[in-house]
């Protein structure tokens, strides 16, 4: 089969498409025919090298939609020929998924949503299962207002519309050009972080109370910016926490700061089944109209996964950045 790989950690000119063999499905796992994965910005930090990336030489990707091809020992939950998703390797101990046939535990996996292609069920397990975890570990409540910096990204376009969903008002900071993709996906206001300071639109939109819940997917001087949003005793949550910060306003406003690392579950076997649970909740939000993946239009293929990084890296994608692998693709 054809598969990225990088031989040496580094840059992404380290990724070549080769020829491995196809893996041997086991006990709990489940093969796949993948239809398209997504590109992540961890999966360019693995490939750089980091203490989950895998061994080397090492498969890249962690996203995956596909079909069952064959399924393991002990496996009831799927049979071949179901059209599955999940978040479900790339990482320490695991294959990646820019390959044609990838091997997944079947915990990771749930059933795609009927109403989606396979490239816009590829964009969603990820951003979703971390934005799932962070409206959660927030606590957001209908009568909560939710401040979620970067609104139109991976993460956070998922994560306002979960929020919205909940019932909660929700705004976001994005940039002027997004802005009416944030509205679209249920903000109640979008607000321009080049424009606006935190000061102004805190007051403008909480009379200086703060909001309940603010969440940081961008991390540096937001997650600071998300200390000084927060109302006092309220929540924090943060995807992007690998820094070094003064935590004394933190401390002064009696805030609560979460950490959300969704590979977690693929490094250490723990928690997987959660994952699954939860993809199966995000696919009946989006059979029901409630939610919706936002895929870029440009198209890559396995042979193309260096371009496809390196779009992803511009800052010139809107929204997720997917890559097709098989002719099984819908259109």
């Amino acid at each position: 089969m054809k598969a990225v790989v990088f031989k040496q950690f580094g840059g992404l000119e380290n990724l070549s498409l080769d020829d491995l063999p196809i893996p041997r499905v086991g006990q709990g796992s489940v093969l796949l025919c993948a239809a398209a994965a997504s590109a992540n910005p961890v999966d360019i930090s693995i490939c750089k090298g980091t203490p989950f990336s895998p061994s080397l030489p090492g498969t890249i990707g962690c996203d995956v939609a596909g079909v069952v091809e064959a399924v393991g020992e002990g496996v009831t939950e799927f049979a071949p020929g179901d059209e599955v998703f999940g978040c479900v390797g790339g990482v320490r101990g695991s294959g990646g998924t820019l390959a044609q046939y990838v091997l997944a535990d079947v915990k990771l996996l749930a059933p795609k949503p009927k109403t989606l292609s396979m490239r816009e069920a590829a964009a969603l397990p990820l951003v979703a299962i971390t934005a799932h975890e962070g409206i959660s570990r927030g606590g957001v409540l209908p009568a909560h207002r939710v401040l979620i910096h970067g609104g139109t990204g991976g993460v956070g376009h998922v994560a306002v519309q979960l929020a919205a969903v909940l019932g909660a008002k929700v705004f976001t900071t994005v940039s002027a050009e997004s802005r009416a993709i944030a509205m679209r996906m249920g903000a109640a206001d979008a607000i321009d972080y080049r424009a606006e300071t935190v000061e102004a639109y805190v007051r403008r939109l909480t009379c200086d109370e703060g909001f309940d819940v603010v969440f940081d997917t961008i991390g540096g001087q937001h997650l600071i910016q998300s200390f000084q949003a927060a109302k006092n005793g309220g929540q924090v949550v943060s995807t992007m926490a690998l820094t070094q910060l003064d935590l004394k306003l933190m401390h002064l406003k009696g805030l609560s700061l979460h950490i959300i690392f969704m590979l977690l579950p693929l490094l250490t076997g723990i928690g997987r089944e959660r994952h699954g649970a939860i993809l199966r909740e995000v696919a009946a939000l989006v059979d029901a109209g409630k939610l919706q993946p936002l895929v870029d239009k440009t198209r890559f293929t396995l042979a193309t996964a260096r371009e496809a990084y390196r779009h992803l890296q511009s800052g010139e994608a809107t929204g997720k950045v997917v890559i097709d692998i098989t002719e099984r693709l819908k259109p």
